[in-house]
């Protein structure tokens, strides 16, 4: 079995999360305390009890997604389940970088913590919003976002039928509202604080690139498919250039998960909370093995 991790990204948070981690394992005990030292705060109260507005921000969900997903992933590794490659879906791939070995996870958490403030600080200077679409293909979206006036684009490509757009909230309705009329099954605003993978967020790639290229970086010990162009990496001068472009540019993740299928990836775990990186792998192709990790139980089973 070829087995690649799957980290997932904003969406996937829920009150309770790594509680039962925590609880059991000494590592989750070492990463948590870790944690509210580098972000100054305490993530586990937040993580644990809640409650979910405040875990919903996303200067505490991308870290608290990071955290747990690092912490599952470093767990099977060490009980011997060793990836083949990695993958995660926007803030997710900073997990997979660290399950890669292409940084520590106090150095990941530290740019999580950079990429989180930076974003949400973009989201108020420059407010957005986010839509999904589903039902229509990529060109349709394409050319009905291009007689849109403002600025809206595609944010994430995340499987066949499946697309999410990102930009300014007007331009944004008025794509809705086309998609409807266009025929789409279904459109969602999404409940974000920021019009992400867009143009809208480019005064927070300045800070997070000085960051990147404060950090120790070194060559991945495992490929890590990265979003902006679907391909894997393990040079860290690619990992680098993925992480500034990913801020403002699509999610690729459709063509991801297929180019890793093609590179004879059989199985595909997600490890960190929620199941939408295995949904996806789905819709994408249905032959493809997937499963899940986000209870102690389960890994305890694996």
């Amino acid at each position: 079995m070829s087995l690649a991790f799957l980290c997932p990204g904003q969406g996937s948070q829920n009150v309770g999360m790594g509680y039962d981690f925590y609880c059991q394992s000494d590592l989750a005990k070492k990463y948590f305390n870790a944690a509210n030292e580098i972000l100054d705060t305490d993530i586990q109260s937040i993580m644990f009890e809640g409650p979910e507005e405040t875990l919903k921000q996303t200067q505490y969900t991308q870290p608290a997604l990071y955290i747990l997903s690092v912490i599952i992933g470093s767990l099977l590794m060490e009980n011997g389940l060793k990836p083949a490659a990695a993958a995660g879906h926007s803030l997710g791939e900073y997990s997979a970088y660290t399950l890669a070995g292409a940084f520590d996870f106090e150095s990941g958490l530290t740019l999580v913590k950079v990429r989180a403030k930076s974003m949400q600080k973009a989201g108020e200077e420059k407010p957005g919003t986010m839509a999904a679409i589903i039902g229509l293909d990529d060109q349709t979206i394409t050319e009905l976002i291009e007689n849109v006036s403002g600025t809206v684009v595609a944010a994430n490509y995340n499987s066949p039928g499946q697309v999410v757009i990102s930009g300014e909230i007007e331009a944004v309705e008025d794509a809705m509202a086309k998609a409807k009329e266009t025929g789409a099954r279904m459109v969602k605003q999404l409940n974000v604080s920021g019009a992400f993978h867009s143009p809208l967020m480019n005064n927070a790639r300045d800070t997070l690139a000085e960051m990147i290229d404060s950090i120790e970086i070194i060559d991945s010990m495992i490929p890590v498919y990265v979003n902006v162009s679907a391909k894997p990496v393990t040079k860290a001068d690619d990992i680098r250039f993925a992480m500034i472009m990913q801020l403002e540019s699509p999610v690729l993740w459709s063509k991801t998960i297929m180019n890793m299928a093609s590179d004879h990836i059989s199985h595909f775990m997600e490890v960190g909370p929620g199941r939408v990186l295995q949904g996806l792998c789905k819709r994408i192709n249905r032959s493809l093995e997937t499963s899940g990790i986000e209870k102690w139980e389960q890994l305890e089973h694996v």
